[in-house]
């Protein structure tokens, strides 16, 4: 069978900007890096601030309120926040299925409704109307878990196919394992002469820091000269990279943050970072093995290749006692090794193994981040800025080159379709579908245009966390009826300087678009989204 073109989608989850070699980092990815040696690294690539409304955009080509996921997966009355996939939408999946392609996901699908990780029970609504698995979205093939987050050793939600796997050897590692699945499936796609649409969603580097003692040595003493040091270093990194410009500015360390000498567990912090990036380099080694998988069959040349992460680097902290973001009853549970997980971020205790469950911090997410401020879940920059790198041989793509024009995480529905040459479909199963809210990225790839988001706005909302970006200009807020922050981005793209007061003009400009984008694609208020929720 001629070779046609396959494309897979490799996403990281909670990684930050300046979190893999090639785009600044001293974290060791060697085959990323060689990805964007041979291809394209785009530095102004964007997501939706957050796992699973990025993955629901990614997938559908769809701001995420349309795709059924605004928020997150809890189930909701609104369908633009019923948690789990809306029929109304086509998966890049279903549309390649559909034109002959096979099509296969391994790892965290998070779009399909909520599970109470700690209740073997409730995992029973796997299949239902609320909880869509992988392969009724169009993917013939999937392992991976179905919710957000678990132990690498042993993780809670975890499918072979439509079957829970309930027991884990000692020696497995959700990582591995991803990549592994990968490989098999890109086995069976060539083998069944199609070509083939593959997601490779990591769970990597998200909570909790689990790692192998081998990975963890690597970097054991690295990070021991704290974060201010490490923030300085990065943003150096980026700026002689030519990834941001030489009159760029660091952001300030965030006002949660603190000095590193002022840590009163340096050595303990430092490990946490150490845990953090050898997660990193644990991904990076799973790509270069799908990499030698795809070169084994002949068909990396004709093989489209995106890495990209799903929200910024993650500032959530865990605690012992109860706290919001600490969630002990769930996730402290049974080891693959006959012990006990317990969570908490506990300074006598070092980051890692499979008894641990821990964060690495603000203070690190800070440096992650790098130039930009704030946080997964903010649509500041920080929050939903992310490396991306393609490669494609036969693509007509320029090796080893920067682009930086303005992509979303929901153009790349499109730009595959226009790879592919498909039109969408206006209807699946007798439902009738909304059309694309992405566009194309090809140009930017090949180097065509400058822009592909000139004539129209692009604009993002998470639970009150809203934005706009146009033309350069920039509209965010931090809470649903917060003061509006403007920002220049094309002089000002680590968002230092508010110009709202300047150019009040700008604000009413942009702030009535996003007025008519929230209410064509549904978002709701405070209190009707808290009001909303299924009992």
């Amino acid at each position: 069978m001629k070779n046609e073109t396959n494309f897979l989608i490799m996403l990281a989850d909670d990684m930050g900007y300046s979190d893999i070699g090639c785009f600044g980092s001293e974290i060791k990815t060697p085959h990323l890096d060689q990805l964007a040696q041979g291809g394209v690294r785009m530095t102004n690539m964007r997501n939706c601030a957050r796992c699973c409304p990025t993955r629901a955009s990614l997938l559908t080509g769809s701001y995420p309120h349309q795709a059924g996921i605004g928020a997150m997966t809890r189930p909701h009355t609104h369908p633009a926040y019923q948690g789990w996939l809306r029929d109304d939408v086509a998966t890049t999946a279903e549309v390649l299925k559909e034109a002959g392609y096979a099509t296969w996901c391994s790892g965290k699908w998070h779009v399909g409704g909520d599970y109470a990780v700690h209740n073997r029970d409730q995992w029973n609504a796997a299949g239902d109307e609320r909880h869509p698995l992988p392969t009724q979205r169009g993917f013939e093939r999937y392992y991976g878990t179905l919710c957000g987050a678990g132990s690498y050793f042993q993780p809670p939600c975890m499918m072979d196919q439509d079957s829970f796997v309930e027991t884990f050897p000692e020696d497995y590692h959700y990582t591995d394992a991803t990549a592994a699945h990968a490989c098999n499936f890109i086995d069976e796609a060539v083998a069944s002469e199609r070509p083939f649409y593959g997601y490779c969603a990591f769970t990597a580097p998200h909570w909790p820091l689990h790692a192998t003692e081998e990975d963890i040595a690597a970097y054991r003493g690295q990070y021991d000269g704290g974060w201010d040091a490490l923030r300085r270093k990065r943003f150096q990194a980026l700026q002689s990279h030519g990834l941001i410009s030489a009159d760029t500015e660091i952001s300030p360390r965030d006002e949660k943050s603190y000095h590193w000498e002022d840590a009163e567990h340096p050595q303990w912090e430092a490990e946490r970072m150490a845990v953090y990036a050898a997660q990193i380099t644990q991904m990076d080694r799973g790509i270069g093995a799908i990499i030698d998988r795809i070169k084994a069959h002949g068909i990396f040349e004709d093989t489209v290749l995106v890495f990209i992460s799903d929200n910024g680097g993650c500032a959530e902290y865990l605690r012992e006692d109860g706290d919001a973001q600490a969630w002990p009853e769930i996730y402290s549970l049974p080891t693959n090794r006959g012990t006990m997980c317990k969570v908490g971020n506990r300074p006598h205790i070092m980051p890692g193994p499979a008894e641990t469950f821990m964060s690495y911090d603000l203070p690190w997410a800070n440096a992650s981040n790098v130039p930009f401020k704030k946080f997964k879940a903010w649509t500041h920059e920080g929050g939903m800025a992310t490396p991306c790198v393609v490669h494609w041989p036969n693509g007509n793509l320029p090796a080893n080159a920067i682009q930086h024009g303005f992509g979303h995480i929901m153009d790349l529905a499109a730009t595959i379709e226009d790879a592919c040459g498909l039109a969408h479909p206006t209807e699946r199963a007798g439902v009738p579908l909304q059309p694309l809210a992405g566009r194309s990225l090809l140009p930017l790839w090949r180097d065509e245009q400058e822009e592909v988001w000139t004539d129209q706005p692009v604009c993002w909302e998470h639970y009150g966390h809203a934005a706009v970006r146009l033309n350069g200009w920039k509209l965010v807020r931090t809470s649903y009826e917060g003061p509006w922050e403007l920002y220049n981005l094309n002089q000002d793209p680590t968002e230092l300087t508010d110009l709202s007061a300047t150019y009040p003009e700008k604000v009413t400009e942009l702030s009535k678009q996003w007025d008519e984008w929230s209410a064509q694609v549904g978002v709701l208020d405070a209190a009707s989204y808290q009001a909303g929720f299924y009992p």
